[in-house]
């Protein structure tokens, strides 16, 4: 069993900045795969940045210089620093580890971007 907690969500004015973490914990093997997904209203789940435990990387297009991912392998804690955030960045983010064929999600963490 996984456990995924998620924290750093709020609201932020467009333009502004957020930092979110999620720490795993469980049954965790040393190379997996952590990373982002989120959901806005009425739309489908879709991937933001993933971040393999040999370091690499994934962006979604739409993030792409704004977002930055990163990891801390000792922690099992990955990040998401995101910047210059617009309305349409407005969702719920979601943790998601992979290990092998297991997928585990975490319990989501909403990200409101307005004025």
């Amino acid at each position: 069993q996984v456990q995924l907690v998620e924290s750093g969500g709020g609201l932020v004015q467009p333009g502004g900045s957020l930092r979110l973490s999620c720490a795993a914990s469980g049954s965790i093997f040393s190379i997996n795969t952590m990373g982002w997904y989120r959901q806005a209203p009425r739309k489908q789940r879709e991937l933001v940045a993933v971040i393999t435990s040999g370091g690499r990387i994934n962006y979604a297009d739409s993030v792409k210089g704004r977002f930055t991912i990163s990891r801390d392998n000792a922690r099992n804690t990955v990040y998401l620093q995101m910047n210059s955030l617009k309305p349409e960045d407005t969702a719920v983010y979601y943790c998601n580890l992979k290990v092998l064929s297991l997928t585990s999600w975490g319990q989501g963490t909403q990200v409101t971007v307005s004025s």
